[in-house]
């Protein structure tokens, strides 16, 4: 997945989260709802003001918006999750601290 549509996918996500349509804040930060759903697509990028924009009307910051390494293909997680665990297989402590985590992620 390329930058473009990484920050689009964090965009939207933050959007969402916030309960804004996409109509709200593209009025919000003075652009085109259509040119919004480009960015949030990865189709269009946006420029350094759209982008200090977006900032402010998502209430977050460049370091939070930029991070985008969980928005990778599942098959690319699972096999960092692995290899993160095969890592700790040595120490019980953190080993059941992953476990309990899965466990009320899988909801048992």
């Amino acid at each position: 997945m390329g930058i473009k549509k990484e920050l689009g996918l964090k965009i939207k996500r933050m959007r969402v989260k916030l309960g804004m349509t996409q109509e709200e804040l593209s009025e919000k930060i003075n652009i085109s709802q259509r040119t919004l759903a480009g960015i949030e697509t990865g189709e269009n990028f946006l420029t350094a003001e759209t982008l200090d924009k977006i900032i402010e009307a998502l209430k977050t910051t460049p370091e939070e918006l930029f991070n985008t390494s969980h928005l990778k293909e599942s098959e690319e997680l699972i096999k960092e999750i692995a290899a993160d665990i095969d890592s700790i297989k040595n120490n019980r402590k953190k080993l059941e601290n992953v476990y309990k985590f899965v466990k009320s992620v899988a909801g048992e």
